[in-house]
């Protein structure tokens, strides 16, 4: 029965790529971001200027053919602080989500299909997370231990981890009782080869979704606690550090807030379309939802 079950699901699994291209808003969100991946990775040799240089005689120009974005108040090259700062950002968003949803998807497992006394430990810790106010809590750790880019992270998997771990836990105990997991537990299976074999699977997919339409609520943290100075430190090229530049220098410049708000709502834009397209694709009871 397990098989058969598996068996069912590989022509969805094929099929995934296909059909997300096939949906216009997917296919979007796809486009954009892979648009943001490359120019990550490809930060060191696309980006014209060394994008800490300073050239003080240059500041506050306006979008030209030298500079494409302008310059700021330093003279510094906008374009290029914002290919870095997608590496920056990108890097951040995907180190603290991975993480996080590593974390929510073992102790979501575990809650699911352990022992009832250590399910309701793991729900209290859950809950208790879930309730902190985020942008308090977030505040009060950097206060604690110091801005930089690894509190930014463990701000973000610890704001985090509890909503993917009761989401991972809801979906296991859905799946406890299937006829294929008890013919397993029937035919001698552990719960190592039964969680890891069968329950994992049929899990992660909305975890997928989740973390997708998590990344642009992370960046717009990273860009939220960078313009109030607590996120990533000056001189590093972030989105919120070049947002913050803008906002003090609007009058003279208004040019650098615009450059900066861009990459910031395309950004929001590619993963939340992605992640619409993912929902619809690996959810089938709501693959029609937007659909008439």
């Amino acid at each position: 029965m397990s098989c058969a079950a598996d068996d069912t699901r590989l022509p969805a699994r094929r099929g995934i790529g296909r059909a997300l291209l096939a949906d216009p808003l997917g296919a979007a969100g796809f486009a954009l971001v892979a648009v943001f991946l490359v120019v990550a990775l490809l930060a060191p040799w696309i980006a014209p200027y060394d994008p800490v240089a300073l050239d003080v005689k240059a500041k506050f120009q306006p979008p030209s053919a030298a500079h494409w974005a302008g310059t700021d108040h330093l003279g510094r090259d906008l374009l290029s602080r914002l290919i870095w700062g997608a590496r920056l950002a990108l890097g951040i968003a995907t180190t603290s989500v991975g993480i996080a949803g590593a974390l929510g998807l073992v102790l979501g497992l575990v809650a699911g299909y352990g022992a009832r006394w250590l399910d309701g430990l793991l729900v209290l810790v859950f809950d208790s997370m879930s309730s902190l106010p985020m942008i308090f809590f977030a505040l009060a750790v950097i206060t604690v231990l110091g801005p930089g880019t690894a509190t930014l992270i463990l701000v973000i998997v610890l704001v985090s981890f509890p909503a993917y771990g009761r989401l991972i836990r809801t979906q296991t105990l859905a799946l406890a009782g299937a006829d294929f997991i008890l013919a397993e537990r029937a035919m001698g299976a552990g719960p190592g080869r039964i969680l890891f074999r069968h329950l994992l699977p049929n899990v992660v997919g909305p975890l997928v979704i989740l973390i997708c339409m998590d990344i642009p609520v992370v960046i717009m943290l990273e860009a939220g606690l960078g313009y109030l100075n607590l996120g990533v430190r000056p001189p590093a090229p972030s989105w919120g550090n070049i947002l913050s530049d803008g906002y003090t220098s609007l009058r003279q410049a208004p040019h650098v807030i615009i450059v900066a708000g861009i990459p910031l709502v395309l950004a929001t834009l590619g993963f939340t379309f992605l992640g619409e397209g993912l929902r619809d694709v690996l959810d089938p009871r709501g693959a029609g939802r937007r659909r008439p």
